[in-house]
């Protein structure tokens, strides 16, 4: 194959991923007609081949999800394990499926299911015992690879297809998992080896990451260290580790060609052969991720390039790597790994290509050195963009952490492993990998407590990124004048301090319903102040959604919360990380934490925006029950008006309904548009134009209900379960129009404009009782972040 084609390999691999993301009608038949057009033409058919190549597996990803039909139906799983991760009162498994079956009749079929993600949960101490590579069966209940869907958050979702992950859900208890067949053989025996040779400790945690890829042996403690300081790169099966495994191979071979054949050796091939093997031996003994995946790739196309057979540049190699992993692995596209190693790859040819190599320790030294310059700026808007956040420490820690590992951690770990057969050496070279591996270790700790890692806002985060990339291009670039550079770059530093937060002029409100699954989360904000109602639910594995809606510390001058039911108030001890002026909730609720009582005829005003509470009325309200004692607050911006009702019940909205004037612009409908509130008369003296339901995709209870759907209709109607987060602005000229984090009618059709998406469940007669929270609610990992 002529080095011409790698361009083209790289487009055709792109653009085939493309069209099967997009997946427009008719694409079949178009490429059935493209390659009538062009069966002659076998080099525009190989193109056509390697855009349907990559279209396949996208088009795959998507359509072999769990179907709707059998959301929380009770099915029969059988599958190896791949992994086994305890976490507590619960063990998290990542299953490869090998049969599916609905229990029930006549339901959808689930055997396109390849991979699950379960929960297993285990208060008492009854589980058993579980290990990568056994085949089990569980009876368990499964979702659609969904999560929820907030700003500036971690997309699980995304994660989820990325991963290839199909559906996730619990294992029932009854019937229980039944082991159908132990491992072949030991999972990772390196691993189990490790275990034995090794104490707990960094020199085995760091030693497991660096050379088998076991990313999953380092602690909390070790990846933040990592992530504070930018050295994350450093224990991922990369080009570095698997470069150094092909280039010790290729040296040692022909090293004995030389000797075999002296006057030959050059022509040897298979040294080169035998470093390709060896590079693809080190993937799988790593585990085959897709990073090692990757890794592998690119080293074999660089050991091609280098071969001397073919003579291509190197950004025709670049092309080809790129377009031979995306053959390898189309879903790799949307994985931020692949473009930091590729960028950096990018960068290293623009700033190395045309200058001579380096001479002497001196010369070394300053490549290094304006090498580690250069790419520090790129990778910090790369790792910026992917992952919210950036590590000033960074520039400086790897100049030191990437020769000490590069030249000699990963040297040693991997020649420890070599003379296994020769104990006294192996430990050894894993003694010494010990000593570097605590250096590194205090190194980072120390940087990380000089130079913590720093979170931008949003706002902050696409400027910031842009002015990095210019900062790159500008010095990387050849023939650019210093002077320029110079000017360039102190004009570049003061973009941090010229950034200001966008802002809400006096007398409008902003509101946010945030998407917390079956819970409640309102965020309120006026020009100065800010007040949250409710703090949205707490699972039963203690996982809390408000906990990742925000990765800075936030100021709330109120939280109210409604009562102490734990979707409203399990979220108040997440708040522990943010600063509260005052908490409010009724008297006799129990919300963790002291609080204001609220009661009716309560009002004050932020920023030309009156907040009033119109429920509950003063006194012990001993005769009401929890969900009739809700705080009911009512906020007029404006001629604009929001009411939240919390979850009383009808008989309880009509002690305030004229206390409102209509029509009310958003109504937040009560009890999560259960049955019980929202009643006719408050729709009909209210008129409210917006209704938004904070309810959790396929909930046992039903909500929202048919019936309060019905009620509502004619009415622009949202529903967090589908929409996602939902946020609008109060106060100005014009009618408030709701944005959603979720394009509905792209996403799964709407009917009309896209806030008439709604849609009531039916209830779930089936639900586990030993699955549920203290008020009702599913504790499953539907929605919960990695």
């Amino acid at each position: 194959m002529r080095m011409g084609w790698a361009l083209p390999l790289a487009l055709a691999a792109l653009f085939g991923i493309i069209v099967g993301d997009l997946a427009p009608a008719g694409l079949v038949e178009a490429g059935l007609v493209a390659g009538l057009l062009g069966w002659r033409r076998w080099r525009w058919m190989a193109l056509l081949l390697v855009a349907a190549l990559t279209a396949w597996p996208v088009l795959q990803a998507g359509s072999a999800s769990l179907p709707q039909g059998l959301s929380r139906e009770d099915l029969q799983l059988q599958g190896r394990l791949l992994q086994v991760e305890p976490q507590g009162e619960l063990t998290r498994l990542l299953v490869a499926v090998e049969a599916c079956r609905p229990e029930a009749t006549p339901r959808p079929a689930c055997e396109r299911l390849r991979r699950v993600r379960l929960t297993l949960f285990d208060a008492e101490g009854q589980a058993p015992e579980m290990h990568p590579g056994e085949r089990w069966q569980f009876a368990v209940r499964l979702r659609p690879p969904t999560g929820f869907a907030n700003p500036h958050t971690f997309d699980y979702a995304a994660w989820l297809w990325r991963e290839r992950i199909d559906a996730s859900g619990y294992v029932r208890r009854d019937p229980a998992p039944l082991r159908l067949a132990a491992a072949p053989r030991p999972a990772r025996q390196g691993l189990a080896y490790l275990d034995r040779r090794l104490e707990e400790g960094v020199a085995r945690r760091w030693l497991a990451a660096l050379t088998l890829g076991a990313a999953e042996y380092l602690s909390d403690d070790d990846w933040a260290r990592l992530n504070a300081t930018g050295t994350t790169h450093l224990v991922v099966i990369s080009g570095l580790h698997v470069g150094l495994v092909a280039a010790f191979t290729l040296l040692l071979g022909r090293g004995v060609a030389r000797l075999a054949t002296p006057t030959r050796w050059r022509l040897a091939t298979w040294p080169w052969w035998l470093a390709g093997a060896a590079a693809v031996g080190y993937a799988l003994l790593a585990g085959f991720a897709p990073p090692a995946q990757r890794a592998m790739l690119m080293t074999l196309v660089g050991l091609w390039v280098a071969s001397g057979r073919h003579a291509p540049g190197p950004w025709q190699a670049w092309w080809l790597a790129l377009a031979a992993v995306l053959l390898f692995d189309p879903i790799a596209l949307w994985r931020p790994g692949l473009w930091l190693s590729f960028l950096a790859v990018a960068l290293l040819i623009v700033i190395w290509q045309g200058r001579q190599r380096p001479r002497g320790v001196r010369g070394w030294l300053w490549a290094l050195l304006r090498t580690q310059l250069l790419l520090a700026p790129l990778m910090a808007a790369a790792v910026l963009l992917a992952f919210d956040r950036m590590a000033p420490a960074a520039p400086l820690v790897n100049l030191l952490a990437v020769p000490l590992v590069s030249s000699l951690m990963v040297p040693l770990g991997l020649l420890g492993w070599l003379l296994a057969w020769l104990p006294p050496l192996s430990a050894l070279c894993w003694w010494l990998f010990g000593v570097l591996a605590e250096a590194l270790y205090g190194l980072l700790g120390v940087a990380m407590s000089w130079l913590p890692a720093w979170l931008p806002a949003p706002w902050q985060r696409v400027p910031l990124a842009l002015a990095l990339v210019l900062l790159t291009a500008c010095w990387a670039l050849p023939g650019v004048p210093r002077r320029l550079c110079l000017a360039l770059s102190l004009g570049l530093g003061v973009v941090p301090l010229s950034l200001a937060p966008p802002e809400v002029a006096p007398g409008q409100l902003e509101v946010r319903v945030h998407d917390v699954g079956q819970g409640q989360l309102v965020d309120l904000r006026t020009a100065n102040h800010r007040l949250l109602y409710d703090t949205g639910p707490r699972f039963r594995s203690g996982y809390m959604p408000l906990a990742d809606l925000w990765s800075r510390p936030q100021r709330f001058d109120r939280v109210i919360v409604s009562h102490d039911d734990l979707d409203h108030a399990g979220g108040v001890a997440a708040l522990a990380a943010h600063e509260v002026g005052q908490f409010m909730a009724p008297r006799g609720e129990q919300i963790g934490v002291p609080f204001a009582p609220c009661k009716a005829g309560q009002s004050w005003q932020w920023d030309e925006v009156t907040f009033r509470l119109l429920w509950p009325p003063p006194g012990d309200n001993a005769e009401w029950s929890s969900n009739d004692r809700s705080c009911v607050l009512l906020v007029e911006a404006g001629a604009q008006r929001l009411l939240i009702t919390g979850d009383v019940g009808r008989r309880v909205e009509r002690f305030f309904l004229l206390d409102v004037e209509a029509p009310l612009s958003l109504l937040v409908a009560g009890h999560h548009g259960s049955h019980t509130s929202t009643g006719p008369q408050l729709v009909e003296l209210l008129a409210p134009r917006q209704v938004v339901f904070s309810a959790g995709r396929d909930n046992p209870f039903g909500h929202p209900d048919d019936g309060v759907v019905r009620r509502l209709r004619g009415r622009c109607l949202w529903n967090t379960a589908l929409d996602g987060a939902l946020s609008w602005r109060l106060g100005d000229a014009t009618a408030p129009r709701g944005e959603a984090m979720r394009d509905l009618t792209a996403w799964r059709g709407g009917v009309g404009d896209r806030c008439h998406g709604v849609e009531s469940a039916p209830l779930d007669t089936g639900y586990h009782p030993a699955f549920a929270t203290q008020d009702g609610h599913d504790s499953s990992t539907y929605g919960e972040s990695e």
